[in-house]
């Protein structure tokens, strides 16, 4: 099993410092960037587009995934992909054409992610699974951060893990909403192999080295 990777989510992080944020980041060791992406439509709230993403990209050599938690995703790929993020995740509830979708985003080079909200079930995404390197599965409804993690969802991540084992087997699983040191070990037991953490990590009392070791160490003794 590969080691679990880190992607934390910007949104905790100081708006007015991203660039000193993001070296930070990469030097803790973590492994890719969490862009969180809202527009007021999809979800309540609204965070960051293309150009400040763009002007972050020149701070960290990190992979950048853009999570667009927008409707009508395809009128923006091509922004967030020449933004430099190497990965768009989409929802598959923001689209009416979930597998155009997932084409067009192969088709300008980056690759293709799909995220499920709590209530959605892995059978929205069972005839798109070629096209699908990462699946994301919310553990809060989104739209805000410090959520509360859902443990209900917890099946749903080990079923699309199956179904990932069955369809697809280089496709990862990746959790997103409420994930911290104690909720952590959930994830990792049900198949999760990505996480994307935001207030746990920038708060943990250690620093942001200490908060991704403590992340490491729990997930190891997890799959014992």
């Amino acid at each position: 099993m590969t080691k679990l990777e880190i992607a934390p989510s910007i949104l905790p992080a100081d708006f007015g410092q991203l660039g000193p944020t993001l070296q930070d980041l990469q030097a803790a060791g973590v492994d890719r960037v969490h862009w969180d992406v809202m527009d007021g439509v999809f979800v309540p709230n609204l965070t960051v587009g293309a150009p400040v993403i763009e002007s972050c990209r020149r701070w960290s050599d990190l992979p950048f995934e853009a999570h667009l938690m927008i409707v009508d995703p395809d009128r923006h790929v091509e922004s967030f992909v020449r933004a430099g993020c190497e990965l768009v995740i989409i929802h598959a509830e923001a689209t009416a054409h979930l597998h155009r979708s997932l084409g067009l985003i192969r088709s300008l080079g980056a690759r293709a992610g799909v995220a499920l909200n709590p209530s959605t079930p892995p059978s929205a995404i069972e005839y798109v699974m070629d096209l699908l390197d990462v699946i994301l599965v919310m553990t809060v409804n989104p739209g805000f951060g410090g959520q509360r993690y859902l443990a209900s969802v917890e099946p749903k991540i080990a079923s699309l893990a199956a179904l990932r084992d069955l369809t697809n087997p280089t496709t990862r699983i990746e959790v997103d909403g409420g994930v911290a040191p104690d909720t952590l070990a959930g994830v990792v037991e049900n198949g999760g192999e990505i996480v994307v953490s935001g207030s746990a990590l920038f708060a943990h009392p250690g620093g942001l080295r200490a908060g991704v070791e403590a992340f490491h160490a729990i997930a190891e003794e997890a799959r014992k």
